[in-house]
């Protein structure tokens, strides 16, 4: 095992790519494992930044990992979502990874709503600042054209480009940069396949070990 990561908490909070066995919640998190990371992830399907400062129902369910145990899913009707102060509290994080992106973008929508994510994006953020730890916000990939979701390059571009100017003092993994257009295969436009998550997970892994603020934090 490599232990470039040895005596780090990672606390993930992430949307609908966090939410399923296979997807980011088994293969980022294994992967931080892998380089001697603790890892709490905990995802919540279709809703923004927001709620995960006043819960909110989540009609497409949630689901968490604690470390190397199952992924545990819950799809029960009139499910909400966490709060991250609640979840702050109880995994006792170094740095705070936020994967929250797609739900966001706005894909059936003619224009983005700039207004609308920036202030889900302040609301979260400056519950995590508020606790002085470090964050680092990870955003969504290229998927592929199309499908039920709508989603098309030019939009996830102009999103993945907004969102970089708008989560500091968190730092920003741009996903975009990680993959050519289309080159990591989705069942949906949105979500990936076992491969696709397979290679965004290993390609977020490597990205996360390089980043600086993961870099700098003390460890444990």
């Amino acid at each position: 095992m490599q232990s470039v990561l040895a005596g780090l908490t990672f606390l993930i909070v992430g949307d609908s790519h966090f939410v399923t066995k296979n997807y980011l919640i088994s293969t980022l998190q294994d992967g931080l494992l892998s380089k001697g990371a603790q890892v709490e992830t905990f995802g919540a399907c279709g809703v923004p930044a927001g709620a995960w400062v006043a819960p909110r129902p989540v009609a497409c369910g949630i689901a968490n990992r604690s470390g190397k145990g199952a992924v545990v899913e819950n799809r029960t009707p009139k499910v909400k979502s966490w709060s991250i102060d609640a979840l702050i509290d109880q995994t006792k994080p170094s740095v705070v990874v936020v994967g929250i992106g797609d739900p966001m973008a706005g894909y059936n929508q003619r224009e983005m709503q700039k207004g609308w994510i920036r202030e889900n994006v302040d609301e979260l953020i400056g519950r995590i600042k508020a606790r002085n730890l470090p964050c680092v916000w990870i955003g969504p990939g290229w998927g592929t054209e199309g499908g039920p979701y709508s989603k098309t390059f030019a939009r996830v571009k102009e999103f993945s480009d907004f969102m970089a100017t708008s989560v500091a003092p968190c730092t920003y993994v741009d996903s975009l940069a990680l993959a050519k257009p289309g080159e990591w295969p989705t069942f949906d436009g949105q979500h990936y396949t076992v491969v696709g998550y397979q290679k965004w997970g290993a390609a977020l892994t490597d990205a996360l070990v390089a980043n600086q603020t993961v870099k700098s934090l003390p460890r444990k």
